[in-house]
């Protein structure tokens, strides 16, 4: 991360997801560059696309683009932009960034996917607890539940920026509706892992990895 000099304006929003994400890529996603159009790979959506930082510094120590890219981070000619872009960067399955939207994109990959046959591939989306304000999520929430949709994974990463917050905390919301959830110490590599792949039979997963507050 640290060879991204670019203004950005979202470090902490980067910062907050990357033990989420190393831990992801490195031990749970089934996805490689090699694998990266292959019908039956993981998805893995980022939702929380205005701080895209740590997303490229993992896809770049996994191989996905060239670690010589990172320098470029921000600037007019480099593929890495201050939102991730699905035609320019690889290993991107889509475009973010505007808060809300990721959540029902992967409940819609997940469905697309079952429609296809394909129930082999997870589907993962990590959104920011901030994007829990917005209505689409919500509406994404209440419907994974009921629907079964066990290939659905959401890692929700909490750095107590959201609005209006969650009477029981987040992950009473997802239980609320059916889903399987549960909290984390966001740093903690083992309990990230765990929470991971824990069973959840016949429900989707929710994930919330707690960390430091965004003013720290």
């Amino acid at each position: 991360m640290a060879l991204m000099t670019g203004d950005e304006k979202h470090g902490p929003a980067a910062t907050s997801t990357l033990d989420a994400l190393w831990v992801l890529y490195d031990r749970v996603l089934r996805v490689s560059p090699a694998t990266a159009d292959a019908p039956g790979r993981d998805r893995f959506l980022l939702s929380k696309g205005h701080g895209p930082m740590a997303y490229y510094a993992v896809l770049a120590a996994k191989g996905f683009f060239p670690e010589a890219w990172l320098p470029g981070f921000g600037s007019f000619d480099s593929p890495l932009g201050h939102h991730p872009d699905r035609t320019l960067v690889p290993g991107v399955e889509i475009g973010s960034g505007s808060l809300g939207h990721g959540l029902p994109l992967a409940v819609g990959t997940a469905l697309g996917l079952r429609a296809r046959g394909l129930t082999d591939p997870n589907v993962w989306v990590l959104i920011g607890d901030a994007e829990l304000d917005e209505g689409s999520n919500h509406e994404a929430i209440a419907y994974a539940g009921p629907a079964g949709v066990e290939r659905l994974h959401t890692l929700v990463i909490d750095n107590s920026s959201a609005t209006h917050g969650w009477p029981g905390g987040i992950a009473s919301r997802f239980e609320a509706a059916g889903w399987s959830a549960q909290t984390v110490d966001g740093r903690d590599h083992e309990a990230l892992h765990a929470a991971y792949i824990a069973p959840h039979p016949g429900r989707p997963r929710a994930v919330v990895a707690r960390v430091e507050p965004k003013n720290d």
